[in-house]
């Protein structure tokens, strides 16, 4: 089985140990870790024909990503420490 891209270790590798931290001490950043790989899985599904989509359904569905990836950015930027 292929790797999926845009996986949230791929994408921010320095924030790595923060993503786990929070994913074990934030139940709403797990929640959105979890929408995350929900919406990544379909669009590589679309992506890929596994399941054929519509168009304008891939576009709302790479927004649903973004979003999602942009929240969790800010979540990780917001606990890292500031030095």
């Amino acid at each position: 089985m292929t790797r999926k891209p845009h996986e949230l270790h791929d994408e921010f590798p320095e924030y790595a140990a923060s993503l786990n931290t929070l994913k074990d001490s934030d139940a709403h950043f797990a929640r959105l870790l979890s929408a995350y790989d929900e919406a990544n899985h379909a669009v590589y599904r679309a992506e890929t024909d596994l399941e054929p989509t519509e168009d304008l359904a891939m576009i709302e569905m790479r927004k649903t990503r973004g979003a999602l990836k942009d929240q969790i950015f800010a979540a990780l930027r917001a606990a890292q420490p500031t030095s």
